[in-house]
């Protein structure tokens, strides 16, 4: 049993953001580093992958959809990434950043004082790429809950970059939100468990960040990127009204 564990999700290659979350002192004290997944596809990757492995055994590590296509490009399973910097930042990927890639399980499960099983995952239990968010209806959550086991009474996902606490048929629902791409507000963001849930919001200096990743990252659109992405120009309204019929609220009789 665990008594806290801190949760990053969606960290996607930024590594000011993720070195000011690392410096927080509960980071420091948690009994282990969660990542569930989108890692490495933005503009420092391979240099992210450096510093979390670093880091040692105090990491467990998730898969994302972006981590798995990032491989998949570079082992010629798909021609494509739809993210604009994906395919530049598969390409800064050493063999053995593709090794660990590779090894990373979709899921896992850890035991967590105050919060019992928890499940952790990238988007959904069954799925990378499955969309639910904050205001999803409940049958949606029926389904990707679907084959649970009944013990798990929590369940971690990222995915959409939206930090949000909620129940869905007693079971608590935590999106810690994302480190280097938020949606909504500026900052890294992510998550505190044990014994309770406490949603964290670790802010830095975003010029000097934006300054940093034009001086070490090689990707051709760097400025553009850096302003777009730390400073949150996409709301809240913008991300949920373009993710809403993803979660299948379409299709709802």
């Amino acid at each position: 049993m665990l008594n806290r564990v801190a949760v990053l999700s969606d960290i996607h290659g930024v590594l000011p953001a993720l070195e000011a979350v690392l410096a927080e002192p509960d980071i420091g004290t948690a009994d282990h580093i969660v990542l569930t997944g989108d890692i490495t596809a933005g503009p420092q990757p391979a240099q992210v992958l450096d510093l979390l492995t670093s880091l040692g055994d105090n990491v467990i590590w998730i898969s994302g959809n972006a981590d798995r296509e990032l491989l998949e490009y570079r082992r010629g399973q798909r021609d494509t990434i739809p993210d604009p910097i994906a395919p530049w930042a598969a390409e800064q990927l050493r063999e053995d950043h593709l090794d660990l890639l590779s090894s990373l399980p979709r899921s896992l499960s850890l035991s967590v004082n105050g919060l019992g099983k928890v499940l952790f995952c990238h988007a959904t239990p069954r799925d990378d790429e499955e969309v639910v968010l904050v205001d999803s209806r409940l049958d949606r959550w029926e389904e990707v809950f679907d084959g649970l086991d009944a013990d798990i009474r929590t369940v971690v996902c990222g995915h959409t970059h939206m930090p949000f606490v909620r129940l869905a048929h007693g079971r608590l629902v935590i999106n810690p939100g994302s480190i280097g791409m938020p949606y909504g507000r500026t900052g890294a963001h992510w998550a505190l468990l044990g014994p309770g849930v406490e949603l964290r919001t670790t802010h830095f200096d975003l010029e000097a960040a934006a300054t940093q990743l034009g001086q070490e990252s090689s990707y051709p659109e760097i400025t553009e990127w850096a302003d777009y992405f730390l400073h949150a120009r996409v709301t809240d309204g913008d991300a949920l009204t373009a993710f809403a019929p993803r979660d299948g609220r379409d299709h709802s009789p």
